[in-house]
């Protein structure tokens, strides 16, 4: 269940935009390990991350997802390109100005931590 931060960090609709272009999670090959984390959950995380100005470290435990996890699933969406594929998949059409403003915010704060990441 989502708190009242996540729904407003992610509500649903900006969900319905985003989760499709999500890449597939790739269990590991060797198999074991705990199950994977829904992607939703972290997906919240990291936006939340990126648009509070946190360190990794300090991702409150309410949203149920680790910090290695929340991490490692940023570095591999940021290499799938996820960031510029959402700003891309929302439309720009004047009753979506405010969703545009949010996703526009998210993919400038992903871009920055990632090449801050990448030096």
């Amino acid at each position: 269940m989502l708190s009242d931060l996540a729904i407003r960090l992610v509500p649903d609709e900006l969900w319905e935009i985003v989760g499709p272009l999500i890449p597939e999670f790739a269990p590991r090959r060797q198999g074991g390990g705990t199950p994977p984390v829904d992607d939703r959950m972290v997906f919240t995380a990291v936006v939340y991350v990126l648009t509070s100005g946190c360190a990794w470290r300090h991702l409150p435990a309410e949203f149920g997802v680790s910090v290695p996890t929340a991490h490692r699933r940023f570095t591999a969406w940021s290499r799938a390109g996820l960031w510029p594929r959402l700003r891309g998949a929302v439309p720009a059409e004047p009753g979506t100005r405010g969703q545009l403003d949010w996703v526009t915010a998210i993919v400038e704060a992903a871009a920055a931590r990632a090449e801050r990441a990448a030096t």
